[in-house]
């Protein structure tokens, strides 16, 4: 009876064991999975929203794999075949085929009009006026912006001024 229940104290404990050891070998990507699950949760720009999307689901894969014992599986190596008849396109592979679109920047089918503040010989005067400075040719953030919107109306003022000016 002593013996048997030392067996199955042994049986028991070897069971155990790797499963054990194989939770002790799995932490460290736990641990990775929520360290990005955990930077994930603070502000981030959308490009960095991608890559540690990406980064969480390689993160969650490995250490799923290590849980369930399932290791990376064995790509086989299959040879190419030569055919030796010609393959003809029917129009049922074409049908089948995905027709990829370009996206439109608009979701919208109306004609886009810019309009211009001024016509004519006017225009002609305010594009020979109007001095935009260098950083407002691509600005890179919102303060650049603003500060060429309010560039562009100040001198807007004064080319209505001295227009009117010069008009009389």
């Amino acid at each position: 009876m002593v013996q048997l229940k030392s067996l199955l104290l042994i049986a028991v404990f070897f069971i155990t064991s790797p499963t054990l050891e194989a939770k002790k070998r799995c932490k460290p990507l736990l641990a990775k999975l929520q360290n990005i699950q955990a930077m994930q949760r603070h502000g981030y720009s959308a490009k960095q929203g991608l890559s540690l999307r990406n980064r969480e689901d390689k993160a969650r894969k490995n250490w799923w794999q290590c849980e369930n014992g399932s290791g990376k599986k064995k790509k086989k190596t299959t040879k190419k075949s030569q055919r030796k008849t010609a393959s003809y396109s029917t129009e049922k592979s074409s049908v089948n085929r995905k027709i990829i679109k370009a996206g439109t920047p608009f979701k919208t089918s109306n004609t886009i009009v810019i309009k211009s503040k001024y016509q004519g010989e006017k225009k002609r005067a305010w594009l020979a006026f109007y001095q935009q400075p260098t950083r407002c040719q691509r600005p890179k953030n919102l303060s650049v912006f603003a500060f060429c919107s309010e560039n562009k109306q100040t001198q807007r003022a004064g080319f209505e001024q001295k227009y009117r000016h010069e008009s009389k």
